[in-house]
This record gives structure tokens, sequence and C-alpha cells, in this order.
């Protein structure tokens, strides 16, 4: 029977929990995703996105998108379940359709597109701001700085990398109310808020339930986000249904190489 050495017994132990410790035992680090996927599961989850067709709202210098069977190139008879075993659609639309992503490259020279945004910027802590208390005195409530202020002193500091949404309930014209859907003026974010978030506060994404971002034409808001580096999710779903803290909300898009926006999927993981 081998002897065992209490000190180097000790010593073995005490590596393997340095190594846990510095993240490199990948068997325990396995065990720790395995326990955050249990706990995330175990969440409810809200969907954030619309979903389009060819007759959904679009900014008019855009237009509606076009679906239709794709095709065989050389016959150009469609494809059947039928007579092929698969079908599949063919789409023409503009990028900045339904809800999507604004890479910085969408407003910025030199921004980077939507293929480059980082990962780690695609799951981030949500917070909600709730504009629709306003809009019983002005329907087109552009949410403040004052604004913020009162929701920070009831909610708290807005955590720095954080997204940052705006509700306004727009978003229940969508499918009910397309052309009041489209209004302008409309609720949006104050100039002067973005700037705040961005530079006092320190988020990393913005978004919110309209086609743009200001409320007015000269679209100080959006240019400022884009430029300065950030993503937006415009034309956001359900923020009525998420609180105003304590959730997360993931992003997603296709990897368009040089992609200057496109449709996106995102949701919130609640509390």
């Amino acid at each position: 029977m081998l002897a065992v050495n209490p000190v180097r017994s000790g010593f073995i132990i005490a590596i393997s929990c340095f190594a846990t410790a510095l993240g490199i035992c990948p068997a325990l680090a396995q065990s720790d995703l395995v326990r955050a996927y249990r706990v995330v599961a175990s969440k409810q989850f809200v969907d954030l996105t619309h979903s389009f067709d060819a007759t959904t709202p679009v900014w008019s210098g855009f237009g509606q998108a076009k679906m239709s069977p794709a095709a065989d190139p050389k016959t150009h008879e469609p494809y059947t379940i039928a007579k092929d075993g698969f079908r599949t659609t063919s789409y023409e639309m503009v990028g900045q359709y339904g809800t999507h992503v604004d890479p910085p490259a969408h407003f910025a020279e030199n921004g980077i597109t939507m293929d480059q945004i980082p990962l780690k910027q695609m799951i981030l802590p949500l917070i909600v701001l709730d504009d629709t208390p306003y809009l019983a005195k002005d329907e087109n409530h552009a949410f403040s700085v004052a604004d913020l202020k009162a929701w920070e002193k009831k909610h708290g500091r807005i955590p720095r990398g954080s997204f940052v949404a705006l509700r306004t309930d727009m978003s229940k014209d969508w499918d009910k109310d397309p052309e009041r859907f489209k209004r302008a003026p409309f609720p949006a974010w104050a100039f002067e808020t973005i700037k705040f978030l961005y530079e006092q506060r320190g988020v990393t994404a913005t978004g919110h339930e309209a086609m743009d971002t200001d409320t007015t034409d000269k679209m100080d808001s959006e240019t400022y986000i884009l430029q300065h580096g950030h993503y937006q999710i415009e034309v956001m779903a359900n923020l009525d249904k998420v609180p105003a803290k304590g959730a997360l909300i993931v992003v997603t898009w296709p990897k368009v190489r040089k992609g200057l926006g496109f449709p996106a999927r995102a949701f919130a993981i609640l509390p």
C-alpha cells in the first residue's frame, strides 16, 4: 500500500483551488456554466421583437419588403415540398426593417459594422425607462434628463455597461394600427438624455419602440449614438412586460460581412 503524504496532498488541493479561482479548470468551469444555465432556464423570457412581413411599417424612404417563394434559377420554378421535398423564401428588403440593429457604420464612415460588434455587447443588463406617464399631457413627449433623474431617485443609478430601452407603448400599434405607428412626431428620446446616458452613466447601447431615435428630423440622437461607436435597436416590442431593472437583454442578428443593419432578434430574461 502506498503511503499518502499529507503535505503533498494538501499542496495538490491548494493548487486545484487556485486553478479554479483563476478559471483554468475546465471541468469545474463547465459546472459553473451548467449551474448558470439552470438559473437562466428557470426564468421567464419576454420577446422584444416584432414579427414582420411585406406589409408591416417601414420608413417611406425604403419601401416595403418583397417576399416570394425561392425558385430554381434554371427553370424559374418555385421549390415545393411536394415536388422537391423542401421550400424556402426569397427576401428583398432594406436592412433597417422590423425590429433591427443599427451599427455605428450606418452613420459613421469609419464605424464598425454589425459583424464587428463584440459578442459581449449582445447580452447586457437591461434598464427600461418608462415614458408613458408623461404621454397623457404630451403624446410626443421627449424623455428628458429630469425624467431620468426622477427614475433614478426611485430605482437607483443606472449601471454602467447596461442596455437602456425607452418604453413608449408605440409597439402596440405595430399590428393594430400601422398608420398610427408610422406617425410623426412621436414620443422618443431627448438628445440631452442620450448624451447623459452615454457620457455620465457609461451605458453600452440603447433602444426604443419607434422607427427613429429622435423627436425631430435632425437625427441628433441617432447620429451621436452611432458616431460614438455604439449600436442601437429600433422598433422594440413588449417593453411593458419587462421590469424597470433587474432583467437581462439578449440581442442577436445575422453576421453579414460589412453589414450596415439587419432585422434583429431581441429578448429579455426576467429576474
